[in-house]
């Protein structure tokens, strides 16, 4: 399809996958509101409370990417979406009707497993929607649904939290009367159902792999292809997993380090990230898709990589400082933090795109979502919970362990970044050359 239906039909798809994006962190980022209450209910401690944010997410999150993405190289990535959107927005319903924490660590991996169907298979679709000069501006809008999904979790989670509050919960039938943070889930995971079936309205756009052999899709293939290139790999997926450890060492933990450090009200400290997370999480991740496509446009063959490490190099000092900074200066550093932190995510995911065969792009894709999440996801939250407990030992040392952790994180992702500099560019020119000459090419690249 071309022409300004075409055009319509793309962007439509953008929009609409944006908006699962977001629907995804909500649900998934919602806890981070209500530490104080959850860990009064159920007599957990931060390193408890931090499985379930991360581990309990993450473990199926990152186990289930790779074969969902197997079959989003294979089949129908429309279909697979809309089911992931209708799994995890039952499970965060579910989680508001659990009264034990094994029974919310249950429900949480619930959450993870339905989330796993969405970013590989929306990454491959969007790479066969646009021309590769018009890629970054598409990943970077789509990856924005990172940081509006986040602080919109934050301003609805203190004023659903708030509103129930000041109603003892939410009585429903047969069911009882919910506790007020139950009565957020439940609330915010059923719409989510109505977006799965508007996900069915996009159209699976054809494939622009010039190799129709779907043998070549397999997961085996795949891995033969990330070996013989596993350096490049390997740090790329390192340095991002670094960065995004940091990100979520600090973004678990933002809202209860206003409340517990600074003695912030829970419903002023989630306006406050909420509205700092969409403007300046949601336009650096746009941002770092246009210094990608600007970076292109001049000819360089790494723009994705260049782009990320230059995100990368801003975030470190202001992940270090921005915990240790008083109140309401904290605030204002946490504008640059989001900012940076968000800037490398959209390069991030095209670079896979360039350096894999188009057909096993949502399965290399998975993997880098496996390392990825489950190091950021799985651990960086529960990173700070460690030094918190274990190493400070002090609830009220709480930001000292995000500055450690920021610092560990950043230094690493730095790292392994100009590592993988060294052989990006020669990766993605041995791609083209490989889809512009499919058959024995493609086995030797």
């Amino acid at each position: 399809m071309t022409g300004r239906q075409g055009d319509f039909m793309r962007w439509y798809a953008v929009g609409l996958l944006t908006v699962a994006y977001t629907f995804s962190y909500i649900d998934r980022q919602i806890l981070s509101l209500m530490v104080g209450p959850i860990r009064a209910d159920l007599g957990i401690s931060d390193t408890q409370f931090s499985l379930l944010q991360g581990l309990a997410f993450a473990v199926l999150y990152t186990a289930m990417g790779v074969p969902i993405a197997w079959l989003a190289d294979r089949g129908n990535r429309r279909n697979l979406i809309a089911t992931g959107v209708a799994v995890w927005s039952l499970a965060t319903a579910l989680c508001g009707l659990t009264r034990t924490f094994p029974a919310l660590f249950l429900a949480r991996v619930g959450v993870g497993v339905g989330e796993a169907a969405l970013s590989p298979a929306a990454y491959s679709m969007l790479t066969d929607m646009f021309p590769r000069e018009r890629l970054g501006r598409a990943f970077g809008i789509y990856a924005s649904g990172v940081f509006i999904g986040i602080g919109l979790s934050f301003v609805l989670g203190a004023e659903l939290l708030a509103f129930f509050e000041q109603r003892d919960g939410l009585s429903l039938p047969l069911l009882g009367t919910l506790r007020p943070w139950q009565s957020v889930f439940v609330t915010i995971g059923f719409p989510g159902l109505i977006l799965s079936l508007l996900v069915l309205t996009l159209r699976e756009p054809a494939r622009s792999s010039r190799h129709r052999d779907l043998g070549q899709a397999s997961f085996a293939r795949a891995l033969q292809h990330f070996g013989r290139h596993w350096e490049v790999f390997v740090f790329h997926f390192a340095g991002f997993a670094m960065m995004t450890l940091l990100f979520n060492a600090i973004m678990s933990w933002a809202p209860e380090y206003l409340i517990r450090i600074h003695d912030v009200p829970r419903a002023e400290a989630g306006r406050a990230l909420g509205i700092i997370a969409v403007v300046f999480g949601g336009s650096g991740i746009v941002a770092g898709g246009l210094f990608s496509d600007f970076l292109t446009r001049r000819g360089y063959r790494d723009a994705p990589l260049r782009a990320g490490l230059a995100g990368a190099v801003i975030l470190l000092p202001v992940a270090v400082l921005t915990p240790l900074t008083p109140y309401p200066l904290t605030l204002l550093m946490f504008c640059p933090l989001l900012f940076f932190a968000s800037f490398p995510f959209g390069p991030a995911a095209l670079a896979i795109q360039l350096i894999s065969p188009s057909n096993m792009r949502a399965q290399l894709s998975a993997l880098y979502l496996f390392v990825v999440n489950l190091t950021g996801i799985g651990f960086g939250g529960t990173a700070v919970a460690l030094f918190t407990d274990f190493i400070y030992q002090s609830d009220d040392r709480l930001h000292h362990a995000m500055a450690t952790v920021g610092a560990i994180g950043g230094l690493l992702s730095l790292v392994a970044l100009l590592i993988c500099l060294r052989g990006f560019a020669r990766l993605v020119e041995l791609q083209e050359n490989a889809d512009l000459n499919p058959g024995p090419r493609l086995a030797a690249n």
